[in-house]
């Protein structure tokens, strides 16, 4: 399995680790060349440019996003938006203001790319522990990503005896605002 990881930070370098180390193909695009050029060494091919990295994803694509959320975000979904075509699957995996994802997701649905909100929680242990994905977004989005990935959530799991970390919120970007609400819970 093939995806684009947009992020190579602390969380996006080693969720890019770990599907490498399940034996998934990982493109990986990301402002700071220091950490492009050590993620291809672990691997992975690296690009410096998002055109690079849409033109290297065989279609459909998926770009995980893992970049801080506000305009870092804002500006990484509209500038794949504007490279990715009908079928493609924009994913934001980092802690975005739900109410953003929504609007994001209207903003690209016209042109029928796929867009999926993924709070993801593993932290900087997650390429030991493995991640716990929170998924929302339209059921079609939802089941073109699992169709297409089945193996990834495998190679993110906590364990191999359990592989289904993901959890499908709901058809309206309620994945992060699932962990939003489990973090103030515990806070």
């Amino acid at each position: 399995m093939q995806i684009g990881m947009v992020g190579l930070g602390r969380m996006g370098g080693n969720m890019a680790r770990r599907l490498m180390r399940g034996g998934h193909e990982v493109v990986a695009y990301a402002t700071d060349p220091a950490a492009v050029k050590q993620i291809s060494s672990e691997g992975a091919t690296g690009v410096s440019t998002l055109d690079d990295l849409v033109a290297r994803l065989a279609q459909p694509r998926t770009a995980w996003i893992m970049v801080p959320a506000g305009e870092a975000t804002e500006q990484v979904v509209m500038e794949l938006a504007k490279r990715m075509s009908r079928g493609d699957v924009i994913i934001d995996g980092g802690n975005s203001f739900y109410k953003d994802d929504v609007r994001r997701k209207k903003m690209v649905e016209p042109q029928g790319i796929h867009y999926i909100d993924a709070g993801t929680s593993g932290g900087v242990w997650g390429l030991e522990r493995g991640y716990c994905l929170m998924i929302g977004g339209p059921e079609m989005s939802w089941s073109v990503w699992t169709r297409s990935s089945r193996p990834w959530p495998r190679a993110w799991a906590r364990s191999r005896a359990r592989p289904d970390v993901k959890s499908w919120q709901g058809r309206r970007s309620k994945g992060i605002f699932t962990v939003d609400r489990a973090a103030r819970a515990i806070s």
